[in-house]
Formats: C-alpha cells, structure tokens, sequence
C-alpha cells in the first residue's frame, strides 16, 4: 500500500501558501504562478485554512468583491482537513470522495509538509496499474503455463 510519504516523495516544488491577512489576489497570483488550484494559509507556521479557485469565484467573484481589498480569511475554508504521512492513500481517495474535497494537507508532528491533491491519488492509481500490467505480461510471455 502507498502510503502519503510516497507520494510526496514523488512530488516536486516548495510549499505554496499565503497569510489570512493577504489579499484574495495573491492566493490567485500564487494558483496562477504555480499552477494549482488551490494555496494552503498558513499564520506563523500554523495551518489556520485553505483557499481554492472555486473558494475565490464564489465568494469573491459572483457577489462583485475586489479581490484586491478582500482578505483570504473572508474565503478560505478554515480549520481543514487534513493527513498524516503515514495514511494510506486509498484512505485519502475514500475521505476526498466522501467529503467532496480534492486537496488534503499533510502535516508532521503540527507542521505542514505538503499537500495530497487527488490528481496525486490517481497518478499514484496509474502507477499500480501499470506495475500489475507488467507483472501479468510477464507471468503471460515468460512464467505462464506453455511460456
């Protein structure tokens, strides 16, 4: 079983965040500049929330907010989910799906680590399957009964 330290491993990047009291425009320079939808928000090296793209175009955008004068407090969700490196991803898959989220900070001992998106879940899914499909071609051509 993968467990969410493999999958951070096979992450590259620093990790991306702003303060609550930053502006709703530089969580979205920092989506737009990394390209990810999401930015974790973290105040004094505690994870206090987090602010995705949806958050910004619902709460800022359709009710006609400036981004420029609305701080991420105001939008991100707060206190969020979150994991430990030692959870098993196919729990993280089950805990995204059952809550509807697509992103799940990782933190050690309080600190933040990383963050496991469910993009990294099913790139992690392909990797399996690939790996069982190359164990069965090999049992088929070489191993197999008649091979």
């Amino acid at each position: 079983m993968t467990t969410v330290k493999d999958a951070l491993a096979q992450k590259s990047g620093a990790l991306i965040h702003v303060r609550s009291s930053d502006m709703v425009v530089e969580a979205l320079r920092q989506m737009r500049d990394n390209r990810v939808r999401s930015v974790l928000v973290i105040d004094d090296d505690i994870l206090v929330g987090i602010v995705t793209q949806g958050d910004c175009a619902i709460k800022v955008l359709l009710p006609g907010l400036d981004a420029k004068q609305t701080p991420v407090s105001q939008v991100m969700t707060g206190d969020p989910v979150t994991v430990r490196q030692d959870d098993q991803l196919d729990g993280c898959m089950t805990m995204m799906a059952a809550r509807n989220i697509r992103h799940l900070p990782v933190l050690d001992g309080g600190k933040v680590v990383g963050v496991i998106s469910i993009g990294d879940v099913v790139k992690d899914i392909i990797r399996n399957l690939e790996h069982n499909v190359g164990d069965l071609m090999g049992y088929i051509m070489t191993d197999g009964p008649g091979g």
